[in-house]
């Protein structure tokens, strides 16, 4: 039987402060923290499990950037903005599908690491003004 690999079921995260993240990923964006053992803290993020770990400033961690799917990225952004979130930008298009245009807008967790919000919408979507 070939192999046939499923959809990802976990991402992890290296941070400095595991508190510190926890308030973020779950406090400001909404996460649902699903548990904590020791420095891993472990949430919901729509069926895929976002791992948080302390990680020593000796081992600096790769980049990779969490895309989080929503239904209407102008009012996301408002509403983290309202929360406290920096964004590096404005939600933007990024690129037009056959069937869809893919708007972006990014911004950091508190340890500097790139998370994106992202809208797969209807083409020539425009977003509310933010």
């Amino acid at each position: 039987m070939p192999l046939a690999l499923g959809p990802i079921g976990q991402i992890a995260r290296a941070v400095a402060d595991v508190d510190r993240a926890e308030a973020f990923y779950g406090g400001v964006l909404g996460l649902r923290k699903l548990f904590r053992f020791g420095d891993l803290s472990f949430f919901d993020c729509a069926g895929v499990r976002l791992m948080i770990e302390k990680t020593p400033a000796s081992k600096a961690p790769g980049e990779s950037v969490l895309y989080f799917r929503v239904a209407d990225i102008a009012l996301a952004h408002k509403e983290l903005s309202a929360r406290g979130v920096v964004f590096d930008d404005k939600p933007h298009l990024i690129a037009k599908m056959d069937d869809h245009d893919l708007w972006m807008t990014f911004f950091r967790d508190p340890d500097g690491h790139i998370l994106s919000l992202m809208q797969e919408a209807p083409k020539g979507y425009q977003p509310a003004a933010v």
